[in-house]
C-alpha cells in the first residue's frame, strides 16, 4: 500500500520520540553509581535518614556494607537499592558448619526479604591479605557452605556468594598482560574460588586503588588526566589510565587460570580528600576529579583495553568520612558525604545533576531537533 507524506512523517516523528525517551532515560541510569557504606565513626547519621536520602536525592543505587547490620538493613526496605553484606573475617570458620550458615541466614538475610533488595553476601574482605592461615584455608569451604545454605533456603537465584581481595593477590601487574596471581594461592585458593564463582554465577571482586599506586610522576595517569600513557609491548596496547592497567591486569590473571569469562567487580575504589601534609595529589578538587572520572569511565561503555566494550559494577569508597577509623589521615577522609549529608566536594550523583545533564544533553538536543523536523515534515505535506 502506498504511504502519504503526513503517515510517512508520522511514523518518523514517532520513531525519533521514542529514541529521544529511550536515550534520555539511559543518560539517568549510567549517573548511577555503588557506595560503601563504612560505619567506623560516632558522629553519621541515622541508617533511616541515610537510605532515604540516598534513594531520594541520589542516583547511587547500589550499596555495600561491612557486616549484617539489621539498622541499615530494615532502613533500606522498600527503597529499591540493592544491597550486599559481609560475614565478618572472624566468623569464616564458622560459616564452614551448614547448620551455622543455615542459622546465619535465618538470622541476618531471610528476615528482611524482599522488602530489602539484598544481592550479595561477601565473605569477608581481603582474607588473602590477612596472612592467617586459618582464614585463608577456611575461605573457599565457607563460600560453598553459604551456596549451599542459600540453595537450601531458595535464594541463590537472587543472592550471590563471593569475597573481594586487595591487588596484592597478583604476583606482578606489569605491564598487564603477564599478570598472575601469587603463586601457591593460584592453584590452591584461587583456582577453586574461581571455579566456585563460575558455576554459581557470581563476580570476582576486587579493590583497585589508583591512589595508593600514584606518585607525583604518574598523577595524571592516576587521575584520567591527558597523559602520555603507559605501553605494554605484550599487546601492543597502550594504558591511558591506571585503573584500566590494574582491571586488566586482573583480567590477565583469571586467563591465566581459564576463567577470563567470569566477571569483574570493583568492590572499592576512591581518593581521600585530605591526608597528612607529606602526601601529594590528595584534597577536595582531586578526590572530585578522580571519582568523577571513574563514574563517567566504567558507565561509559568503553571497557578497557584488554576487556573492550563493557561497564564495571563499581562502589565507591566511601559514603561517609569515618572518625574513628586508625591509621594514617587520609584513611578517615575518602568519604563523599559529610554527616549532614552535604558533599564533601562535587561529584555527579546527585539527581538534580543527574537532571541537569539530561536536559542539556538529550533534552534540549532531541527536542530542538524534533521542532525542526517538523517544520520540514510539514512543509513537505
Amino acid at each position: 500500500m502506498e504511504q502519504t507524506p503526513l503517515v510517512v512523517a508520522s511514523i518518523l516523528n514517532g520513531t525519533l520520540l521514542l529514541v529521544a525517551f529511550a536515550l534520555i532515560q539511559e543518560a539517568h541510569a549510567t549517573a548511577k553509581i555503588g557506595v560503601n557504606y563504612g560505619t567506623v565513626a560516632n558522629n553519621l547519621p541515622p541508617p533511616s535518614e541515610v537510605a532515604k536520602f540516598l534513594s531520594k536525592s541520589t542516583t547511587i543505587n547500589r550499596v555495600r556494607i561491612f557486616d549484617a547490620n539489621h539498622e541499615i538493613l530494615h532502613a533500606f526496605a522498600n527503597t529499591g537499592i540493592q544491597v550486599t553484606i559481609t560475614v565478618p573475617n572472624d566468623q569464616i570458620p564458622q560459616i564452614t558448619n551448614l547448620t551455622f550458615a543455615q542459622q546465619w541466614l535465618k538470622t541476618n538475610v531471610q528476615p528482611f526479604l524482599p522488602a530489602t533488595k539484598l544481592i550479595r553476601i561477601l565473605v569477608g574482605n581481603e582474607v588473602l591479605s590477612t596472612a592467617n592461615k586459618l582464614l585463608i584455608s577456611n575461605l573457599v569451604p565457607a563460600m560453598q557452605t553459604l551456596h549451599v545454605a542459600l540453595v537450601t533456603a531458595s535464594l541463590d537465584n537472587n543472592v550471590k556468594v563471593s569475597t573481594p581481595h586487595s591487588l596484592g593477590i597478583l604476583s606482578n601487574s606489569s605491564p598487564p598482560s603477564s599478570a598472575k596471581f601469587r603463586q601457591g594461592y593460584d592453584m590452591h585458593i584461587i583456582k577453586p574460588m574461581l571455579s566456585f564463582l563460575k558455576d554459581s554465577d557470581a563476580p570476582f571482586m576486587v579493590n583497585p586503588y589508583p591512589f595508593f599506586g600514584s606518585s607525583a610522576t604518574n598523577l595524571d595517569y592516576a587521575l584520567f588526566r591527558t597523559n602520555s600513557g603507559v605501553f605494554d609491548d605484550n599487546t601492543n596496547l597502550r594504558y591511558t589510565n591506571m585503573l584500566d592497567a590494574q582491571l586488566d591486569a586482573v583480567y590477565s590473571a583469571l586467563k591465566v587460570l581459564g576463567f577470563e569469562d567470569v566477571e569483574i567487580v570493583i568492590a572499592e575504589t576512591g581518593w581521600p580528600s585530605l591526608c597528612d601534609p607529606a602526601q601529594i595529589g590528595v584534597g577536595p578538587k582531586i578526590a572530585s576529579e578522580y571519582n568523577g572520572n571513574l563514574i563517567r569511565h566504567v558507565n561509559s561503555g568503553v571497557g578497557t583495553p584488554l576487556m573492550p566494550n563493557r561497564t564495571f559494577d563499581t562502589y565507591i569508597f566511601a559514603l561517609f568520612d569515618e572518625n574513628l577509623k586508625p591509621g594514617p589521615t587520609c584513611e578517615r577522609n575518602f568519604g563523599l558525604f559529610w554527616p549532614n549529608m552535604t558533599l564533601v566536594y562535587d561529584i555527579p550523583i546527585m539527581r538534580s545533576y543527574a537532571a541537569v545533564v539530561g536536559d542539556r544533553d538529550y533534552y534540549k538536543v532531541f527536542f530542538s531537533f524534533m521542532i525542526v523536523f517538523n517544520f520540514i515534515c510539514t512543509s513537505w505535506v
